[in-house]
């Protein structure tokens, strides 16, 4: 085991699912379940004397639901990170939403039975990823060595012709020309920044916004739904060959990916079953390359928190077609992978903090704060 591992408080009503989730984290190393509880109010009792790095945190239980949960342990224990954990049932997503927006770091869809193989390995895994990139954030953050190092990295991995074409990267050269579509990608810690974030956009915001938010199936519309209530702007699920329109926010379907494509003259979204990239669909990557090949340097991307680094070979590609870039810093980021990858790739025009990207996104726009 770790010297230092990090410990994880599981809270769900039904002992099978606490025994799944904790047989399937105590094979990692770098992890220890110390404690489990049946609902709120005992995980709060049990953590006022015992010391958490993560909760995982069932949605609906007896005693103390698992919202008001969320809401008390941010109140005393402001510092640690909650993963919830939510049925695949319309009250479960639309309180998982919530609970998202409220600042949960991030979900998983709990198997629906206690012999669903593929399920409890999907579970796990995603924990696992999960737990290891907000638990992390308790050690030293990332060092201007580390980000050069990133960046190093991704800069070594591009092609030879990338690198004769190396012109493509340099901001300098770059013309302006105004955005006409939007895109935005983003993961752990997403749904809460995309709620402070897109209400400073303007309901009449004239281009359309196109969302990627790493999401299981069902739960995405729900995330549109709050969107829809938050902004004001008319916000869907998107579906196949839907119309792209100004003044619209489209949100990838969870378990499907989201491009951008062109019907008679006319650009639609487009939604396919391609295999994941990064362990993920909807994947950051083909919405952002299919964003570079139909809007070009037109195309105005923003990376937002996120583990991992989907959507790195997606934002090359914007680079390439000379469209403008932006990334949430890491004192902002929830986990700061994601927008990691695109600063240490030399790709982002603007790292920012969350605070500031609305008003930089209106500047690019040419909308007056």
């Amino acid at each position: 085991m770790s010297p230092n591992p990090i410990r994880v408080l599981v809270v769900d009503d039904s002992a099978v699912i606490r025994g799944l989730v904790s047989k399937s984290l105590e094979q990692e190393t770098e992890i220890v379940v110390v404690g489990t509880a049946m609902n709120g109010e005992r995980a709060l009792s049990w953590m006022s004397s015992n010391p958490v790095d993560v909760v995982i945190l069932d949605v609906e239980m007896p005693v103390m639901d698992g919202l008001t949960a969320l809401q008390e342990i941010q109140k005393d224990y402001p510092g640690v990170p909650v993963i919830m954990a939510s049925g695949l049932t319309s009250k479960g997503a639309e309180t998982t939403v919530k609970a998202l927006s409220l600042g949960a770091v991030g979900c998983v869809a709990k198997p629906q039975t206690s012999s669903a193989a593929e399920s409890i390995r999907v579970l796990s895994r995603e924990l696992v990823m999960m737990i290891k990139a907000v638990g992390s954030k308790k050690t030293t953050p990332s060092s201007s060595s580390d980000l050069k190092k990133k960046r190093s990295s991704h800069q070594s991995q591009l092609t030879h012709s990338d690198s004769q074409n190396k012109d493509v990267y340099n901001k300098n050269l770059k013309f302006y020309k105004q955005p006409e579509v939007l895109v935005i990608g983003t993961s752990t810690g997403g749904p809460k920044a995309l709620a402070e974030l897109l209400p400073q956009i303007p309901i009449d915001f004239p281009i359309p916004i196109l969302i990627v938010q790493h999401m299981p199936p069902g739960f995405t519309e729900m995330l549109a739904s709050h969107i829809q209530t938050d902004t004001g702007r008319t916000t869907v699920e998107a579906k196949h060959n839907e119309p792209l329109e100004s003044h619209k926010t489209y949100v990838a379907p969870g378990g499907s990916h989201l491009l951008i494509g062109e019907q008679n003259g006319q650009k639609v979204t487009l939604i396919n079953q391609a295999p994941p990239e990064h362990f993920c669909r909807p994947s950051v990557n083909p919405l952002f390359r299919s964003a570079a090949e139909h809007f070009g340097n037109t195309t105005l991307a923003v990376m937002l928190t996120g583990m991992g680094e989907d959507g790195i070979e997606g934002t090359h590609e914007i680079a390439r077609a000379g469209g403008t870039i932006i990334a949430q810093d890491e004192a902002s980021s929830v986990v700061w992978g994601m927008p990691a990858a695109v600063a240490g790739a030399g790709l982002a025009d603007k790292i920012l903090p969350l605070s500031q990207i609305a008003a930089e996104i209106k500047s690019q726009c040419l909308i007056r704060a």
